[in-house]
């Protein structure tokens, strides 16, 4: 028997029987996560597991490449790369990525038993999706440049609306989340 309680603060686990032998092998059996930026250490052996997760994706799709670890801002990132004749391009499309970045932190999750915020970055997809994230940033402050109140981008990742807000914010603009669920997108305004 599993039992999850659940509070703002923290998450605690507790597996046994219903007897007392039970009751004292649940309380020897307690871990406990408090929720809150997580260490250097942790993020160290979810960028391990994740890293893991992907050579094993990678030796069964038969495709080469080499895997970088690193932390930055409280996140775990991983860099898939390779030579240019390396069939990595085949993972490099962003809604493979963003499919493979959800598995990924599934697999640490299932291991860590916490929340994972991982991102995986294949054969430069990252770089190059924020390069097409600036563009359309810049096409929208045009648009408000020309007169229209606001501009609306597509629904896009949580993720890809933070780097939209980090460029709007360095391009003078505020931005806001609007809509729920695939429909999340960013609104941008000239401001006050």
């Amino acid at each position: 028997m599993t039992d999850i309680q659940h509070t703002d603060a923290e998450f605690i686990v507790e597996t046994g029987a219903n007897s007392s032998a039970g009751e004292e092998a649940m309380n020897d059996a307690k871990t406990e996560f408090v929720a809150g930026e997580p260490t250097s250490a942790q993020l160290e052996d979810e960028g391990d597991i994740a890293a893991d997760y992907i050579e094993e994706f990678l030796d069964i799709c038969d495709i080469d490449g080499d895997i970088d670890i690193a932390a930055r801002n409280g996140r775990a990132y991983l860099s898939v790369h390779a030579s240019e004749d390396a069939n990595l391009r085949l993972l490099s499309k962003p809604d493979t990525v963003n499919a493979l970045q959800e598995l990924t932190r599934l697999a640490v999750q299932n291991k860590t038993g916490g929340l994972s915020r991982l991102i995986l970055d294949i054969g430069g997809s990252r770089e190059a999706r924020q390069a097409e994230l600036a563009t359309l940033v810049d096409r929208a402050i045009a648009r408000i440049e020309e007169g229209a109140a606001q501009a609306a981008l597509p629904p896009m990742s949580s993720y890809e609306r933070k780097l939209v807000h980090d460029i709007v914010a360095e391009r003078g603009y505020v931005s806001n989340s609007e809509g729920e669920g695939r429909d999340r997108h960013t609104v941008i305004t000239a401001g006050a």
